[in-house]
């Protein structure tokens, strides 16, 4: 049994984002805010008496922010790791902004988080989040004993967790058992 906290990012600012236009995938450029930079300062001193030996973060910006932040004052490496992405509103990557987004988890939200039975949404569904999450903390635990600390997506946590909108800079405890995965 290893001890994951798993980490929400700071507040991004998508205010460069918004201003060129860029769609979709884009947004994921977004930087993280002044108040993103100081929860995640705050976040670090927070935890810095847990004793993580591993730190691992989704790779857009404003996670890679949040573990730089993080993994400096705690004098920890940052490991990046491509499937705790955050949650893929629309599989063309053609979401034009925010609206859009919350349309696809308007939707997401009415079908519970999976779709209808044989009628494919252009969203991730939950459990393909939950399975791509958990095979993260397979590959990372194996690599350490101590407290893993996952820089992440509030999609991410709740996948895990089922505590849903996990705030910007703040952290969910969660015990991953490897043998749950068998």
């Amino acid at each position: 049994m290893t001890q994951i906290y798993l980490v929400r990012h700071g507040e991004p600012d998508y205010t460069p984002v918004d201003s060129r236009g860029w769609p979709g995938m884009a947004a994921d450029t977004a930087p993280l805010s002044s108040d993103g930079t100081k929860q995640a300062e705050a976040l670090a001193d927070l935890l810095s008496g847990i004793g993580a030996t591993y730190l691992v973060s989704s790779p857009f910006t404003r996670a890679l922010q949040s573990a730089a932040i993080i993994g400096h004052r705690l004098a920890l490496g940052v490991r990046v790791d491509y499937d705790l992405r955050d949650w893929l509103p629309d599989s063309t990557g053609s979401w034009r902004g925010t609206a859009d987004v919350r349309a696809a988890r308007a939707e997401f939200d009415a079908y519970g988080g999976e779709w209808p039975e044989g009628v494919p949404r252009p969203w991730e569904p939950l459990s393909r989040v939950r399975e791509r999450a958990r095979a993260v903390l397979a590959r990372h635990t194996a690599s350490t004993d101590g407290p893993l600390l996952v820089i992440t997506h509030a999609m991410v946590i709740e996948a895990l967790t089922g505590v849903p909108n996990t705030p910007h800079g703040t952290h969910e405890y969660y015990r991953y058992d490897p043998a749950d995965d068998a």
